[in-house]
């Protein structure tokens, strides 16, 4: 293949007054899209197995510190305790509920 002449037929088909071939541009067009489509396929599955497996894309983080405090979520479950004991007292009775409506 003669990369010259390659690269000079494609300056002279892209002048203005060059003769234009509608169904041979887009056999290219779809040709290069379909290529860059299949690249990207490639990518993501290849991406997908490599962090399924417990990789990681890229450099590595050195260190891995906790994104939060365990403190805070000690804190949670306080709250939710406190919330189930009230429920808890309603149940057994403690608590009296009476509808107004009725």
């Amino acid at each position: 293949m003669n990369i010259p002449h390659l690269t000079s037929s494609l300056t002279n088909r892209l002048r203005s007054g060059a003769r234009q071939d509608p169904a041979r541009d887009w056999i290219f067009t779809l040709i290069f899209f379909g290529i860059v489509f299949i690249a990207i396929i490639v990518w993501n599955a290849w991406a997908f197995d490599t962090v399924s497996r417990g990789g990681t894309i890229g450099v590595a983080p050195k260190n891995s510190t906790p994104a939060f405090d365990s403190s805070s979520i000690d804190a949670v479950h306080t709250v939710f305790e406190k919330r189930a004991a009230e429920e808890a007292k309603f149940d057994t009775g403690t608590y009296r509920f009476t509808d107004p409506a009725q």
